[in-house]
């Protein structure tokens, strides 16, 4: 079950507002519609984000008219740039985006070719998507320990990638290999990702689990009834600060007080090397309604002001270590994940 795909011409994906109650996919045929549903959120998670900005780049290759390179370029530019503007802190959107873009300019294909160019790349990047993150969730896995109890934050699993998941993937990943395991699932407020989204993920699995308040999280660790912290992340530092669902400093912070590890997962798509902290990363300010309302339903007064950022950066003094695909990152952070982003060859 992927959470999106572009398939003859259309993008197919599920419209995540509509979970838990029903599983519907929505079919999508211009590039327009796929941002508006990374704006509106029919789907989200930094690695699915990019792989629907890749696909919407792809409607637009398909719908465009141009007949001269120039113009064809041009079309995907301002297309992209639609895109890259519904969630500017997620760096995997701009980074795919960027990747189509560049290997378009880069190649001197007629118009025709060009098209079936970007359709292959997007494609590719939704593949990488796949292969990348179950490597990440056997490195993840293998910090879990038969018997531990797991608070998860916001939603990580094959929902907010087009397969297998971040930080949800490595948790599933343990519990397939019969470590005896439980997972805290906080509500994650405003827009309750993990009331709504890990909890049915984990009960398709069969993964036992607890739902929650999001402010219980505190209680379950000073009573030591929780041994470990995992969250995803949509934008980290070359410091390896970390720009996660808000909710997810506090959560570190208090984790780090009682002494339980707190491990971020995400792929290497995700790491920004051009900044030096989490300080330089854009947070994302949403809507008023997401906060004073529920499914519609209005429970705070009317005129009330509101400030809705949809992220907070954890510094990485309160993480125990970041998990790629390609292995487990400690600390010291800016040094070993410039390691990571520049392997050595042999």
């Amino acid at each position: 079950m992927r959470t999106l795909e572009l398939r003859d011409g259309i993008v197919r994906m599920i419209d995540q507002r509509r979970l838990p109650q029903e599983l519907v996919y929505v079919e999508i045929r211009d590039y327009p519609t796929v941002a508006r549903s990374i704006k509106e959120m029919w789907v989200r998670g930094a690695p699915a984000i990019g792989a629907a900005g890749g696909f919407g780049l792809a409607l637009a290759a398909m719908a465009s008219h141009a007949t001269t390179r120039e113009d064809f370029v041009r079309d995907l530019e301002h297309a992209g740039q639609d895109l890259y503007e519904t969630r500017p802190t997620a760096v995997n959107l701009g980074w795919a985006i960027q990747r189509i873009l560049k290997k378009v300019r880069a190649s001197n294909l007629p118009v025709k070719d060009l098209r079936d160019l970007v359709v292959a790349e997007a494609q590719q990047i939704a593949e990488e998507d796949i292969a990348t993150n179950e490597k990440m969730a056997r490195f993840g896995a293998a910090l879990i320990q038969d018997g531990d109890t797991i608070i998860h934050h916001c939603n990580t699993g094959p929902l907010a990638t087009v397969d297998v998941g971040t930080a949800l993937g490595c948790i599933i990943e343990a519990h397939r290999q019969g470590k005896k395991i439980h997972v805290l699932v906080d509500e994650t407020r405003p827009r309750l990702q993990g009331a709504r989204l890990t909890a049915w993920e984990l009960m398709q699995y069969g993964v036992p689990m607890t739902l929650i308040a999001d402010n219980a999280g505190g209680h379950y660790l000073y009573r030591g009834l929780a041994t470990k912290v995992f969250f995803g992340a949509d934008r980290v530092a070359s410091n390896g600060d970390v720009a996660n669902k808000i909710g997810s400093y506090k959560l570190a912070v208090v984790a780090h007080e009682n002494n339980v590890p707190v491990y971020s997962v995400m792929p290497t798509t995700t790491i920004d090397m051009t900044l030096a902290s989490g300080r330089e990363i854009p947070i994302e300010e949403r809507g008023a309604d997401e906060v004073t309302t529920i499914e519609g339903v209005r429970f705070a007064p009317q005129g009330v002001r509101v400030g809705n950022p949809a992220f907070d950066v954890t510094p990485n003094k309160y993480l125990t270590a970041i998990v790629t695909e390609r292995g487990v990152v400690y600390p010291p952070f800016q040094e070993n994940l410039q390691r990571v982003m520049d392997p050595v060859e042999g």
